[in-house]
């Protein structure tokens, strides 16, 4: 599994129990980056995710695809990280992954709480500021979460992407 110069998945196993039901031994690539506790973050993320999809051949899905990881990167930061949280230790709180396989791209991100993402529909879906899980199922092709277990805690909210087969 490559990371195309990107920090390796660690640790993989508790992630990928999180991930869709897709094999995950079959990843052609993986990527990841951390991100810091600072709204800055979301543009970093959104240049990662265009390098990213640069060297994988999808530069033609970049909008969609920066469009989700912004506003998964920013739910993670305003509603999993509040500006009164203590920090455990000085290890990066928030976690960019992208993986591909043959036919399908995850876009996930790790954060600390175990708390429920809200859901389009709900009352928080409604308001100025909380449309992002909205666009998150407009423009993926599924989305969902889950705790993380094992030596990992916190969850991972993640969206998937169906690619088209080369001709």
């Amino acid at each position: 599994m490559g990371t195309n110069g990107s920090t390796m998945l660690e640790p993989l196993e508790p992630l990928r129990q999180a991930l869709p039901p897709i094999d995950p031994s079959a990843v052609a690539s993986s990527a990841s980056c951390a991100l810091p506790a600072r709204y800055e973050a979301v543009r970093g993320a959104r240049q990662f995710t265009k390098k990213t999809l640069g060297q994988w051949e999808l530069s033609e899905r970049f909008d969609e695809v920066a469009l989700v990881v912004s506003e998964l990167v920013t739910n993670a930061l305003r509603h999993a990280l509040p500006a009164d949280t203590a920090r455990e230790s000085d290890a990066p709180p928030v976690r960019l992954h992208l993986m591909r396989w043959t036919s399908r791209l995850v876009c996930a991100v790790r954060d600390p709480s175990v708390d429920s993402p809200s859901s389009p529909g709900s009352d928080d879906c409604d308001a100025e500021s909380g449309r992002g899980l909205f666009l998150v199922d407009s423009f993926s092709d599924s989305w969902g979460w889950h705790p993380l277990t094992g030596t990992l805690s916190g969850k991972v909210v993640w969206a998937l992407f169906r690619l088209q087969p080369a001709d």
